[in-house]
């Protein structure tokens, strides 16, 4: 039998839905203060915020590991 359990918890969550569900929890301030990029702090938007951390590995990292609340 074939296990299909997947071990990556962010497997099937894309970053828009990350993003978007972290933006509902904490808002844009705090999200600011938690993950120190401008994309955060000045005229933030998930349209801006998504084509920035797509482009930086390490920030998408910083958003990803607050997700999974690490």
């Amino acid at each position: 039998m074939i296990d299909n359990k997947h071990k990556d918890p962010l497997h099937g969550v894309t970053l828009e839905m990350i993003l978007t569900h972290l933006v509902e929890k904490y808002g844009w301030e705090e999200m600011s203060r938690r993950i120190r990029i401008n994309c955060f702090a000045k005229n933030p938007s998930i349209k801006s915020s998504l084509v920035f951390l797509r482009r930086t590995p390490w920030a998408r990292k910083k958003v990803e590991c607050l997700y999974l609340g690490k």
